[in-house]
């Protein structure tokens, strides 16, 4: 890749399957679309317009054990952008 060029981004395929957003260490479980998803993140729509914190975690089911570590890198209304971090 030349230097200065955009690095592309990871493959993302479409998704569109709910999913949970756990906060403070997994006690509150919040139900969210995942829109679409790559291996460093995914795009995700929640029901409400509550405002997210910088970290949560994103599962597939309720369990909070399950899910990844994410940080929310853009907004744009009820959808967000997260990248997944160790």
């Amino acid at each position: 890749m030349a230097f200065g060029t955009t690095k592309k981004r990871d493959a993302r395929k479409s998704l569109r399957q709910s999913g949970w957003i756990t906060l403070d260490g997994g006690f509150a479980a919040r139900a969210c679309v995942v829109e679409d998803i790559s291996s460093s993140g995914a795009k995700i729509i929640v029901d409400d317009n509550n405002t997210l914190p910088a970290k949560l975690k994103l599962a597939f089911s309720r369990d909070a054990r399950t899910g990844r570590n994410c940080e929310v890198v853009w907004r744009r209304g009820r959808t967000f952008g997260v990248k997944f971090v160790r």
